[in-house]
């Protein structure tokens, strides 16, 4: 939920954050409102990204299934590389492995 703006002066603060960008994801235009221009250059790589993949499962699949059974396939392929990438930012094993060294070393000071 969007903050509460009290002021004019934090309306124009918000509105100048705030940007229109128009996004082409495979054969649709998009209008979206971004709150952080920051963010605009990932939104078009994750555009684009759609865009590549939407048209390689649309041109294996195109007439044989749905047009949303291939967005479907476009969503899971790109949930499967972000879920791997987080488990590859997984730091578990090495922080116990830290903490077992860590424990080892203190327990040989003592």
């Amino acid at each position: 939920m969007p903050p509460v703006l009290t002021t004019e002066t934090t309306m124009a603060e918000e509105s100048k954050e705030k940007l229109n960008i128009r996004l082409h994801v495979y054969d649709e235009d998009i209008a979206m409102v971004l709150h952080n221009r920051e963010d605009e250059v990932y939104y078009r790589a994750a555009a684009k990204l759609i865009t590549e993949r939407y048209g390689a499962y649309a041109q294996v699949y195109k007439g044989r299934k749905s047009d949303h059974t291939i967005a479907l396939m476009t969503l899971i392929e790109i949930a499967l590389r972000y879920e791997k990438e987080l488990g590859k930012n997984d730091t578990t094993p090495y922080d116990n492995i830290l903490r077992q060294l860590t424990s080892e070393i203190e327990d040989a000071l003592k």
